[in-house]
């Protein structure tokens, strides 16, 4: 683990501040990224790089990438962590995109992808954080990232999820011949404080005594942890969806192939990325 370079996004708080520790002390280089004041702080007491960018904000994303390419000729993991539930009502960003999607799942596709070269020559291991709220997605329009028909917090959360585990396994479709392995996993009903900022429909659990029948940060990380200290094809299979480093089957609608490629194709269209020559 010593010279693993592992860049996790979101790592300011929750799961991801505590797989940053944990990785951190099995002696893994990592890259704290996140949007808050406390990203410093994290990266301050972890001795860490740190960088921040604000996911509702595409062109955050891009210069992220740009230094990250810059300094990090090598990045071994990169696990696409930051998220949560957003406004109850419907909130498109600057770019045009709802916020839901876009801060889950957009901005972490257009992070992957303006890293690729770099992800495959370093023969990376991409991992997305996902929920099991996947399953309650409903019908997944793959063209529809700003949700303007029958918006719902929880719904949008779903669909971001779902998102992820197809962007996973479409991921490692593509790319895993050219060195890349991407898996996504549920972390578990995790005791943080991903709803606060933006409160709404989920805030009540997080702030009620339901909170305390919820797992730690440090439980909810174990997985992704195990995800990126382990070696894929040997410890995990990639292209699956995991919990409790077990792999487990997702919805009907995130096992879909074409669905899995439909999306990819939209989300490369809606942010202009051209996919590179291999």
């Amino acid at each position: 683990m010593e010279d693993k370079v592992i860049v996790i996004t979101g790592a300011s708080s929750g799961i991801g501040e505590s797989a940053a520790r944990l990785l951190r002390a099995q002696g893994a280089n990592v890259v704290v990224v996140g949007r808050s004041a406390k990203t410093a702080e994290v990266a301050r007491e972890l001795d860490s790089p740190y960088y921040l960018a604000d996911f509702t904000k595409l062109d955050d994303v891009r210069r992220l990438a740009e230094e990250l390419r810059r300094n990090f000729p090598r990045i071994d993991v990169l696990a696409n962590n930051a998220g949560g539930v957003m406004s109850n009502r419907r909130v498109l960003t600057v770019d045009g995109f709802e916020m839901t999607i876009q801060v889950n799942y957009l901005a972490a596709f257009l992070l992957t992808n303006l890293l690729l070269e770099t992800l495959i020559a370093s023969r990376a291991a991409v991992i997305a954080t996902s929920s099991l709220a996947q399953r309650g997605a409903g019908k997944l329009d793959p063209g529809d990232f700003t949700l303007a028909d029958n918006y719902g917090q929880q719904g949008a959360y779903g669909k971001a999820k779902l998102m992820d585990v197809l962007f996973a396994k479409e991921l490692n479709a593509r790319y895993h011949s050219a060195g890349i392995s991407a898996a996504a996993f549920h972390p578990g009903v995790v005791r943080t404080d991903f709803s606060k900022e933006f409160g709404g429909g989920w805030d009540f659990i997080y702030k009620s005594f339901i909170r305390h029948l919820l797992i730690s940060p440090q439980k909810g990380a174990d997985t992704l942890v195990w995800l990126a200290s382990s070696q894929p094809d040997r410890d995990w299979q990639p292209g699956q969806y995991y919990q409790k480093r077990k792999p487990k089957p997702p919805s009907r609608q995130a096992q879909d192939p074409r669905l899995a490629n439909d999306l990819w194709e939209s989300t490369t269209r809606a942010l202009g990325l051209d996919q590179p020559e291999l």
